[in-house]
């Protein structure tokens, strides 16, 4: 998609991998539902969930990793749980990329905005 080399012609409107959101969450919304992590931090440990998976489908993860251990040799039992998992893991992929998008927008309106005012 061209990231790498956006972000090293535009760095001033390219928001890195690593960076934090620079502009109010709520801006331009009425209002908006903040994320909360349905698993705790234990309950990750006590499943042995690896780290790569201790994201917010974490206690989807869990269910599916209790159904395999469940109804080992017949995992295909588990498939509802497993698109549960893989649904809620494309959706976590789109809102990010959405926000990445939604900061990159910003900070070239911020730029827009502080040339027409510099002008």
């Amino acid at each position: 998609m061209g990231n790498a080399l956006t972000h090293y012609l535009k760095p001033d409107v390219m928001p890195g991998p690593d960076m934090v959101p620079t502009f109010d969450p709520l801006m331009g919304f009425e209002s908006r539902k903040e994320r909360v992590m349905i698993a705790t931090q234990e309950e990750m440990e006590s499943a042995k969930l690896p780290l790569e998976f201790r994201d917010y489908c974490a206690h989807l993860a869990i269910a599916y990793q209790a159904c395999r251990s469940d109804t080992f040799p017949f995992v295909y039992k588990c498939a509802h749980q497993k698109h549960e998992y893989l649904t809620c893991e494309y959706e976590d992929y789109v809102l990010r990329m959405k926000e990445f998008e939604r900061e990159r927008r910003l900070l070239e309106r911020q730029k827009r905005l502080n040339k027409a005012a510099l002008a």
